[in-house]
């Protein structure tokens, strides 16, 4: 192993570690802090429920220790072991055309990531967050919904790298920007027939059924110019005890997904607060600044992809026999792991300050920031959130602020 990949095997290491030593302080933090039961949570949490809390984030990153060592040890085997060469060889041995050729070395990489991710999978749904008291689904649903995640990955993983690979071939020196046209486009596409054509094959929508709550949100939605199509329940409860809401649709037109689960646990006012939350986000075009963001710096990153995937470095760096361009891109998405690490509390410290701005915009449009404060209570409650993160934790992985600092910035602005 030459020293540039000795570098970059050490570097990997390096932001693995740094990672494992950040869940290890939260966890040190959370043993330290979380028999504290906050002011903002007395009267709503007892010492029991507290406990348990502690014991779920505990057993939950304990096996996030363990599933991510092992996908962390195939891989580095895969880079550095000689897998991706012999795999690369054998594809290349095949001597098949471009885009089938590259079709296939990927498909088959994610055949082999979702297979090895089933009995983690299986472990946290039936293990873990049934021994909570989260797991509805069976074990015949979960199947199903194995089978339909991977048809439906194939088609829309299929389609846009089959295009990708095309237009890598017919146009080798702007692909990178003809690429990054499609992914924006494909992304676009997904966001319209997401909730009308793949969202109803997992779920069950039907109008909500009370009409008052109906009438609150679209007269709410009214004041900030979101005209509502259709107020929908989702049959959450048919596999989780989570709660959720959310908007879909682009524009000013929204299709608004209620979990039966939220209707179950909050009054009127409280979902409105949280309707009214998303609303913020829409008008304060979060959502429009986060696309514009993280398209920026996807076409940065495809044009430097680019440089690099014109020569063979890489190739003779992880001393591959075949040059590839598929084994080339499978090494810069490795890379790219590497160098995102370092920008992770920069965005997330972005989204953070969105969500705070989208409190004080839910309180100002409700008139009632009780209704917010008791709502973030109860779903810190009901998920069993970490009322106790450390603040380096939170800044490298909470793209929402703890639940304790939401409450007090809403408190400020009463």
């Amino acid at each position: 192993m030459g020293k540039y990949l000795i570098t970059i095997f050490i570097t990997y290491l390096f932001v693995v570690f740094a990672g494992y030593f950040l869940k290890y302080l939260n966890l040190y933090h959370l043993k330290k802090h979380g028999n504290a039961i906050p002011p903002e949570f007395e009267g709503h949490i007892d010492q029991t429920l507290l406990n348990k809390t502690r014991d779920y984030i505990i057993e939950n990153t304990k096996f996030e220790f363990i599933s991510s060592i092992f996908h962390n040890v195939i891989l580095l085997i895969f880079l550095f072991g000689g897998l991706l060469n012999i795999y690369n060889s054998w594809i290349a041995s095949m001597k098949i055309p471009f885009v089938p050729s590259g079709l296939i070395f990927f498909l088959i990489l994610l055949y082999a990531e979702t297979f090895l991710a089933i009995p983690f999978d299986l472990y946290h749904t039936f293990r873990i967050e049934n021994k909570y008291g989260f797991t509805t689904t069976t074990l015949r649903l979960w199947l199903t919904d194995l089978v339909k995640s991977a048809l439906i990955s194939t088609i829309l993983i299929a389609s846009v790298t089959s295009a990708g690979l095309f237009i890598i071939q017919v146009s080798p020196n702007l692909w990178w920007l003809w690429v990054w046209c499609l992914f924006l486009t494909f992304s676009i596409i997904i966001m319209y027939i997401f909730p009308y054509v793949i969202e109803p094959l997992f779920n069950k929508f039907t109008p909500i059924e009370d009409e008052t709550l109906g009438k609150g949100i679209r007269n709410l939605m009214q004041k900030v110019g979101i005209k509502v199509k259709r107020v929908f329940k989702m049959d959450a409860s048919k596999r989780t005890k989570h709660t959720n809401a959310y908007f879909t649709g682009i524009g000013r037109v929204k299709r608004i997904i209620l979990y039966d689960t939220l209707l179950e646990k909050m009054d009127n006012n409280e979902i409105l607060s949280v309707l009214a939350h998303e609303a913020g986000h829409w008008k304060k075009k979060h959502l429009l600044k986060h696309l514009i963001a993280s398209e920026l710096i996807a076409l940065i990153a495809m044009y430097i992809s680019y440089k690099i995937l014109q020569n063979d470095s890489l190739i003779t760096l992880f001393h591959l026999n075949d040059s590839t361009f598929f084994a080339k891109v499978v090494i810069v998405g490795f890379l790219g792991l590497i160098v995102a690490f370092p920008f992770s509390p920069v965005f997330n410290y972005f989204t953070r300050r969105h969500e705070f701005e989208a409190d004080r915009f839910s309180c100002g449009l409700t008139g009632n920031s009780q209704s917010m404060i008791s709502t973030l209570v109860k779903l810190s409650k009901d998920n069993l959130s970490n009322l106790h993160p450390h603040p380096l934790y939170a800044a490298f992985y909470y793209s929402h602020p703890p639940v304790l600092e939401r409450i007090r910035n809403i408190r400020e602005i009463v």
